[in-house]
């Protein structure tokens, strides 16, 4: 995700995002553990997107 896509979404949308981004990250888990993800690389890089709203909405708070 990038960072414009992200300065773009409201609080409540953020929110909302990480929710199923979270989701998402626990079902790869799982996925990569058994074998059955190809892209392992995903987990990487959903954490990551998860980080960077988490940091997106922290900042907001601030204001």
């Amino acid at each position: 995700m990038k960072s414009q896509e992200i300065k773009k979404l409201t609080v409540d949308e953020l929110n909302n995002k990480i929710q199923s981004l979270k989701k998402d990250l626990f079902n790869n888990r799982f996925k990569k553990v058994s074998g059955q993800l190809e892209d392992t690389a995903k987990v990487s890089k959903m954490k990551r997107d998860v980080a960077k709203l988490f940091t997106a909405l922290n900042n907001r708070k601030k204001k």
